[in-house]
């Protein structure tokens, strides 16, 4: 049974197992340029240079590639539920082919306990090896890439092992859905629309959740304020940005500027309370009055007019997951999948068992 199973296998299994050759030969060698220009770079602006500067520039050198190689970790568990796991036991039913096999000495469960195991293992293989050579590779983008931190939805489900959980459960999904519908085009729509279902609603709903939050309050700066205004009635009004100083790659949950106890501030008209707040500051004149001073630049006015804001109290509240938690939350985020395709795929052995097929 295992080497039946493994020949109408060996062409999807020898196809994949080609593409990730491919990229990771492609990662492997662009990777010494890049790993060699953020050293560089790095060791340049320690000597006195603007190392936030240098990332952001970094970055933006290699956005297209970072975010090229994410979406292709995130896509195989995708591809590994459409074109291994639907049409596994669904394209058998259709021509008839189980019946053959069901007819000799094989039984229902050991002809799908073969299948879904040998093909289970080789999916979440798949995915490991993906995710753990995306990381390998993007390591130093994933140090300078603010816009999209290393917790963050986007990056975070395709770096590590969760990618075994996701193509595990993306397998057994397929399994599953095509054993319920019995027709190869439908069951590969079906999981794809569930599968992204899950996968939008576990870093909404349930990846916030696995670790408490940390919580911490920070002084207004350069760092955290995306930009300084004149607001309604002479106020100043403060958009804070969603990075959380001191460590670029966490995930920031909520973001809000708190002022003094008995001072309240106002939301912008127009914008979300993260995005933007009025502080009664006024900004015609005194250390707010957002224009260059004689004697500087405009930097040394908005630095003169946060160190102000700062005296009087006002801070930037902040709900975050650290990324000291990366690897706590990957191995939390895989069990949880790992449940889940154990589930399906006991699932599929009492259908096989209990339907007529």
């Amino acid at each position: 049974m295992i080497w039946l199973a493994w020949r109408q296998f060996r062409a999807a299994a020898a196809m994949t197992a080609a593409a990730l050759g491919v990229l990771v030969a492609v990662l492997a060698v662009s990777r010494t340029a890049l790993i060699d220009q953020y050293a560089q770079g790095i060791d340049l602006c320690a000597r006195g240079g603007d190392c936030e500067r240098f990332l952001d520039r970094f970055f933006d050198e290699h956005q297209n590639p970072f975010l090229g190689v994410t979406a292709a970790s995130l896509a195989l568990p995708a591809l590994v539920g459409l074109f291994w796991g639907a049409p596994l036991i669904t394209r058998e039913l259709e021509s008839g082919t189980h019946l053959l096999v069901w007819s000799q000495s094989i039984t229902r469960t050991r002809w799908l306990a073969v299948k879904l195991a040998l093909i289970g293992v080789a999916a979440a293989v798949a995915g490991g090896l993906c995710g753990l050579a995306v990381s390998w590779w993007a390591a130093a983008l994933d140090r300078a890439a603010v816009e999209f931190p290393l917790m963050g939805p986007l990056v975070f489900g395709g770096r590590g092992v969760a990618p075994i959980g996701y193509a595990a459960f993306a397998f057994a999904l397929g399994v599953t859905v095509g054993m319920l519908v019995r027709r190869l085009q439908p069951a590969m729509v079906l999981t794809l629309v569930l599968f992204t279902a899950v996968q939008i609603a576990m870093p909404l709903l349930v990846r916030p959740h696995l670790l408490p939050p940390a919580r911490a309050t920070f002084e207004l700066s350069p760092e955290n304020v995306d930009q300084l205004a004149r607001g309604r009635d002479g106020a100043l009004a403060v958009a804070v940005d969603t990075r959380v100083p001191g460590d670029p790659g966490a995930w920031t949950l909520s973001s809000r500027i708190v002022g003094p106890p008995g001072v309240s501030t106002l939301a912008v008209p127009g914008l979300a309370p993260e995005d933007g707040t009025l502080i009664p500051v006024a900004t015609a004149s005194g250390p707010c009055s957002l224009r260059a001073e004689p004697e500087g630049p405009p930097e040394r006015s908005r630095d003169t007019c946060l160190d102000e804001i700062n005296r009087l109290g006002y801070r930037q509240d902040v709900t975050y997951l650290p990324s000291s938690r990366f690897w706590p939350l990957q191995w939390f985020e895989t069990g949880i999948y790992a449940a889940l395709t154990l589930g399906l795929m006991g699932l599929c052995l009492w259908l096989v068992r209990r339907r007529q097929f």
